[in-house]
């Protein structure tokens, strides 16, 4: 008579033929249904055989039963796992797309140029300082001699947080703060973010970055002004890029100066050049020596000391040396626009 254990081992050699002939998940559910189903599966039937035996049998068999149970769940899992893995070879792979390419990272364009304007101005031996974007009246306007009222305000859209905190909309500031706690000779630059009320456009945003200059020692005079921007913007650009200075009005300086160079995408000689508007030159600075009362409110003698400061938009120099001619594009998220900028 065929005992149970003997039952087990032809289902054992029975289930080994049955794995070896699935190739489907139809074929594997049905496998799985013909061992496991709970009212017609081998296994179940198997164990409901149990009943029959002495109750001395019934721990050795159960054991056994325990035992073919675990390999049958464990082949079918493994045959699961093997149907799901995409195939390496044959009709699963379409040969005829295209490969995926995997992209180098590449820094965002403003980032890139900010960094450039560092690393100039720290082989001239400038240091960079940073400061809070929260800034009280004093610190962005009365230090700078921007008096409450004073008409100069009204160029500046300003985001006020309360009647005294609001959103710097310059980093000169920071040099108001370096002034108080550093006697000179001072150089620095401090590039930073700065926020205004403004609508967005091509040349317009109301958060934007500023990188400004301050330089503050002994005798220094205009000369040494427009010695150091040129020197500045033609390792920017290029040593043969055209530079002019016109004069112009800033309350924290006097006498103050527009820095123009010439368009970098007509070159100066485009009548219909949409950036330059046809006058071959591109406003890229503002400068000036620091007027006589921005050190008074600092503690600065102005009779024993000297100095220039000078600021820039980082997005409108990105615009100039990299030809965007929105702004807005900076800031749209768009990879395809800065993958253009990746070295790789």
């Amino acid at each position: 008579m065929e005992t149970l254990k003997d039952k087990i081992q032809v289902l054992r050699d029975q289930f080994a033929q049955a794995v070896a002939e699935v190739r489907d998940q139809q074929a594997l559910q049905e496998l799985r249904n013909l061992y496991l189903s709970r009212k017609n599966g081998h296994l179940t039937r198997l164990f409901e055989s149990m009943k029959a035996l002495d109750p001395e049998q019934k721990p050795a068999a159960g054991q056994e039963l325990n035992a073919i149970k675990r390999h049958v769940q464990a082949e079918l899992d493994r045959l699961e796992n093997k149907l799901r893995a995409p195939s390496r070879s044959g009709p699963d792979i379409d040969l005829t797309l295209p490969g995926r390419v995997s992209y180098w990272g590449s820094p965002h364009p403003v980032l890139h140029i900010k960094e450039r304007i560092e690393q100039i101005f720290l082989r001239m031996g400038f240091s960079i300082e940073d400061g809070p974007e929260m800034e009280t009246d004093f610190y962005n306007f009365e230090a700078l001699n921007f008096p409450p009222h004073h008409p100069a305000r009204d160029d500046w859209d300003t985001l006020y947080i309360d009647d005294d905190l609001l959103l710097r909309t310059h980093t000169s500031p920071v040099q108001i703060r370096v002034m108080e706690k550093r006697k000179p000779p001072i150089r620095m630059i401090n590039p930073g973010k700065v926020f205004r009320k403004e609508t967005p456009d091509p040349t317009h945003l109301p958060m934007f970055f500023q990188v400004e200059g301050l330089v503050v020692d002994h005798g220094i005079t205009f000369a040494h002004l427009k010695g150091t921007l040129e020197c500045f913007l033609k390792a920017l650009y290029h040593e043969r890029i055209k530079i002019r200075f016109r004069p112009s009005f800033f309350p924290f300086t006097e006498p103050s100066a527009e820095v123009d160079i010439g368009c970098t995408v007509c070159n100066g000689g485009g009548e219909e050049c949409r950036v330059c508007k046809g006058t071959g030159w591109l406003e890229i600075l503002g400068a000036g020596m620091v007027d006589p009362q921005v050190f008074k409110n600092v503690n600065i003698d102005p009779e024993e000391y000297s100095g220039f400061a000078f600021g820039m938009g980082i997005e409108r120099t990105a615009m100039f040396s990299l030809q965007i001619p929105d702004l807005r594009y900076f800031y749209e998220n768009d990879l395809r626009f800065i993958r253009q900028f990746s070295k790789k």
